[in-house]
């Protein structure tokens, strides 16, 4: 690669590493890979395209110039079959002198880019996570992409898509120490201040009972005002553990469940980066409150596990109300439940479960990950 060319390929990297690596989403970063892709190649149009799971690509980001009439090609997805697609499977770059005609490219050219001919598409990330594929165009009749500016696509492509991979997951653990701190400033707060709370509370009931009738009416009257107090921050010391744990209050009702199952369940998937697959069947409205909150927490504790300790790829959660059982089903394909970790951290499903009249079981190898059926009975 020429020194000038190199030079001005390793500086579009690095800026696109510290933007990426400090923005609070890296998304935000695809459109700007993308300039700079053109500005490299001296393309006329560049498109940064993603993989899915079926082998076709979606436009995510676009940058350049788009032909006279031409459509927002955001949004566009190439069949499996296209040479964007091939790029990004293989990890090949792919070159044509003009794809509107070339026999290997024709076929997928889709109406947008219709007006444009020499082509080149790269594959973006790595052979670790292959991201997608990089696309740059130049209007029909132009020069076609030296080798040399192949070389420089190609090159660029990985980098940024290395950078992009990075900084997902140095997100992921940014929001991983944040879930576990909100989880256990939620626990303390649950688990200490109200349990203390509630228990001064009792004993000024109890020693206003014990002087019924020996106390001055202005002194029963603070006592009872001080229960009333206790009363109220043990309620908002609650709202507030709902708030930490991602519940939206719904009034008298208490918090939505199966909304507050969405929550935990998308939370739980963008830790994996993974998209988890969620059932829900019944009514969740006609769940008791005090079953909704210990279903909430079972959730939350068998997600904790799951994002902590399975290094799973595929998470399934299923909450189901049948002939007056609500179950709770949590399934992943991970390594297992590691010694000791049940103990820790699972034991306080199987308490949940028997304090709301359930039960729970718990299924865990490391070849077929683990089966969490927690279920308490509605009536």
């Amino acid at each position: 690669m020429e020194p000038r060319l190199a030079a001005r390929t390793l500086a579009a990297s690095t800026e696109i590493a510290n933007a990426a690596l400090s923005a609070e989403d890296p998304g935000e970063m695809l459109p700007v890979i993308v300039e700079h892709a053109i500005d490299l190649v001296r393309a006329d149009l560049g498109l940064l395209m993603t993989s899915a799971e079926d082998g076709t690509l979606t436009v995510e980001a676009a940058a350049g110039e788009l032909a006279p009439g031409a459509a927002d090609p955001i949004g566009i997805v190439l069949s499996p079959r296209s040479s964007a697609a091939r790029a990004a499977r293989g990890g090949v770059p792919i070159v044509v002198e003009n794809f509107t005609t070339d026999p290997r490219t024709a076929p997928f050219v889709p109406a947008e880019l219709r007006r444009y001919g020499p082509f080149a598409a790269a594959p973006f990330g790595n052979a670790v996570r292959r991201l997608g594929a990089l696309t740059v165009y130049r209007r029909a009749g132009a020069n076609p992409f030296e080798p040399a500016m192949v070389d420089v696509l190609t090159a660029f492509a990985a980098q940024a898509g290395t950078v992009l991979v990075l900084a997902e997951g140095a997100m992921a653990r940014e929001r991983l120490a944040v879930y576990q701190e909100r989880d256990r400033l939620a626990r303390e707060l649950h688990d200490v201040l109200v349990q203390r709370l509630y228990g001064t509370g009792m004993q000024l009931d109890l020693v206003t009972r014990r002087l019924e009738g020996k106390l001055e009416p202005a002194d029963s009257e603070r006592l009872a005002g001080a229960v009333d107090q206790l009363d109220t921050a043990i309620e908002e010391v609650r709202a507030t553990v709902r708030a930490l744990r991602g519940a939206e209050p719904l009034g008298e009702h208490g918090p939505d469940l199966a909304e507050s199952i969405r929550t935990e369940v998308a939370a739980a998937g963008e830790l994996l980066d993974t998209e988890p697959s969620l059932e829900i069947e019944g009514d969740m409205a006609t769940v008791p409150v005090a079953i909704a909150d210990h279903v909430r927490a079972a959730a939350r504790e068998a997600l904790s596990n799951v994002v902590r300790h399975s290094g799973a790829r595929q998470l399934h959660v299923a909450l189901l109300i049948r002939e007056g059982v609500l179950h709770l089903i949590v399934r992943d394909d991970g390594c297992g439940i590691p010694p000791g970790v049940t103990e820790r951290g699972l034991r306080n499903l199987v308490a949940r479960a028997k304090v709301a009249g359930g039960r729970c079981g718990i299924r865990s190898s490391p070849r077929s990950g683990t089966i969490v059926r927690w279920q308490v009975p509605l009536e």
